[in-house]
């Protein structure tokens, strides 16, 4: 029960980069939070429309301006520390 269970885990996670994984890192983590969040607003037309009145900008330049945010929603990322 166990092994079909962790297959499933598995499959999920190839599937799916967003599940994690054990070695998942808080940047990794947040990073796919940020996109999907953002790939949320834009593939909901009416929630684009909504950002798009509040800013007082195209629905086309809101979705643009996410877009670029799906780049790197977190900055750049942290340097990793050499141990030797």
């Amino acid at each position: 029960d166990r092994y079909n269970i962790h297959s499933q885990v598995e499959h999920l996670q190839s599937k799916y980069v967003g599940t994690g994984h054990a070695d998942t890192t808080k940047y990794e983590w947040m990073n796919n939070q940020h996109r999907d969040t953002y790939a949320s607003f834009i593939g909901h037309h009416d929630l684009l429309s909504y950002f798009a009145l509040v800013d007082n900008e195209s629905r086309e330049r809101i979705r643009f301006v996410m877009l670029q945010k799906m780049l790197q929603p977190c900055g750049p990322p942290p340097e990793k520390l050499e141990t030797e």
